[in-house]
């Protein structure tokens, strides 16, 4: 029996509705509604032992982060290490170091999964699949590209679309929350557009827009050259401090950190870098403010000042280091931990491709 015209039309309305309302639903999930598992990712070359800034400014909020989130995944991306000339058997042992140096500062793989990035071909088939929805125009005005081609002037393409492919191993786990430094945001922004692109031309909103969580702790800087971040290239042995440093190497690099002629402790990073360095790198080694550092220092001159803070960081860095020590000794440790972390990693990325190739059109 035929139904009514005003039946059909009311039938119809309502299929309508609850398409829209499956579009509205999904859309809420995909920017972070709170029906959804929120997911943390974040990646990290395998430069071997993180110094005192990647640990202040990075791992420890990695190790709070798991306990914040319910799904953390933290990979050792050796994909983007090869954009750099790498030897090969230094590329395997400072990934190991890499793994070693994370359990030791916090990383727990029954809360996050640890994996290394090449164990998880995903990343690589979605990276494809993303830098055809890529311009170049838009890849060359990346601060990154620019910055790392006039050093080596001329770039290689895999350097050139690394952040397509970091953006592929944010979004194969359909993750919500990157924590990222102010020098990442416009990568993070690729990331972003990238999902808003892919959800826009196959009409699902398969990705999550990311979004930052912007660390609060400030850049440590060069304890030789204040006007430029710590750094692992750094050719001067006294510029940056190890997380394996020994405490007679720690209390030694801080002595000699560059400071200024004024005795007097305070903090102002625009006229006097080096002492504004020591007070925020006291700061965050101790868990305090800035203000209650410099109000530690009160009555010492810079000297004196440098031992407080040498001390302070020998005893934040001493168990760190401990553990580091014995987890290198443990290899098969430290492989089985990234055998795990593959099998939970592959778990989700195939999932994601699984979704993706049928709507690409692949199967």
């Amino acid at each position: 029996m035929a139904l009514p015209v005003r039946a059909k039309l009311a039938r119809h309305l309502l299929i309508k509705f609850f398409r829209k309302l499956h579009r509205v639903h999904r859309r809420f999930l995909c920017d972070g509604g709170t029906l959804e598992t929120k997911r943390v990712f974040s990646g990290i070359q395998p430069t071997g032992v993180p110094h005192l800034g990647n640990y202040l400014g990075t791992l420890e909020t990695w190790a709070s982060l798991q306990d914040r989130y319910p799904s953390v995944v933290y990979s050792v991306v050796d994909l983007h290490a090869i954009t750099q000339p790498q030897d090969p058997r230094s590329l395997r042992t400072n990934t190991l170091d890499m793994v070693a140096s994370l359990l030791a500062c916090g990383i727990n793989p029954h809360k996050a999964i640890l994996f290394q990035q090449s164990q998880v071909p995903e990343h690589a088939e979605l990276s494809w699949i993303l830098g055809c929805l890529t311009s170049m125009p838009r890849l060359r005005h990346l601060p990154q590209w620019k910055m790392k081609s006039k050093e080596k002037k001329e770039g290689s393409v895999g350097l050139y679309t690394y952040p397509v492919l970091q953006a592929a191993d944010i979004l194969l786990y359909k993750s919500t929350h990157i924590p990222v430094g102010e020098d990442q945001v416009l990568h993070l922004e690729l990331a972003q557009d990238l999902a808003r692109i892919f959800n826009n031309r196959y009409g699902d909103h398969v990705f999550p827009e990311p979004r930052a969580l912007l660390s609060s702790t400030r850049k440590v800087k060069s304890l030789r050259d204040p006007s430029s971040k710590m750094s692992k290239s750094d050719p001067l042995t006294m510029a940056t401090i190890y997380i394996t440093d020994t405490p007679e190497e720690i209390t030694l690099k801080i002595r000699r950190a560059v400071t200024d002629f004024t005795s007097e402790v305070t903090y102002h990073p625009e006229t006097r870098p080096g002492v504004s360095n020591l007070v925020s790198i006291h700061a965050a080694a101790a868990a305090i403010n800035v203000d209650e550092a410099v109000s530690q220092a009160r009555g010492l001159d810079t000297a004196a000042y440098k031992n407080l803070v040498a001390e302070v960081v020998v005893q934040r860095l001493a168990p760190i280091r401990d553990k580091v020590v014995r987890l290198r000794a443990e290899r098969l440790h430290l492989e089985a931990v990234l055998d795990e972390g593959r099998h939970k990693a592959r778990q989700l990325a195939t999932i994601t491709l699984q979704e993706i190739r049928r709507l690409v059109g692949f199967c």
